[in-house]
């Protein structure tokens, strides 16, 4: 197994990034990090390491809830189908790491 090659950032990534978010217009898709880092010969980890930068960070926010939208109205206008973007909203939404929900259940007997 080889080591992955480090990419270098661009201080002009930001830009395009959030361009290409923007200018997105693909009827049967929504934008993603993914197909965006494929045009630019990077890697989605790639994009997640480059959020270190404050500039790019603050782009990567922006691109997010760009994509949210898109897809939100994509299901407003009934091209894409509720539940799946019920699900891909579901998969993004933010998750507080460390944190737990306790349920306690009790049970009485029940008297006849």
């Amino acid at each position: 197994m080889t080591a992955r090659k480090k990419r270098k950032y661009a201080s002009d990534l930001p830009g395009r990034m959030y361009g290409f978010f923007k200018s997105y217009s693909d009827p049967q898709g929504a934008p993603s990090f993914a197909k965006f880092a494929m045009l630019q010969g990077l890697t989605v980890a790639d994009l997640e390491d480059f959020r270190k930068h404050e500039r790019f960070d603050r782009a990567y926010r922006e691109c997010m809830e760009i994509r949210r939208d898109y897809i939100i109205d994509r299901a407003l206008t009934r091209r894409f189908d509720a539940s799946v973007t019920r699900m891909l909203l579901d998969l993004e939404a933010p998750t507080d790491e460390g944190s737990e929900i306790k349920i306690r259940f009790e049970m009485e007997n029940e008297r006849s």
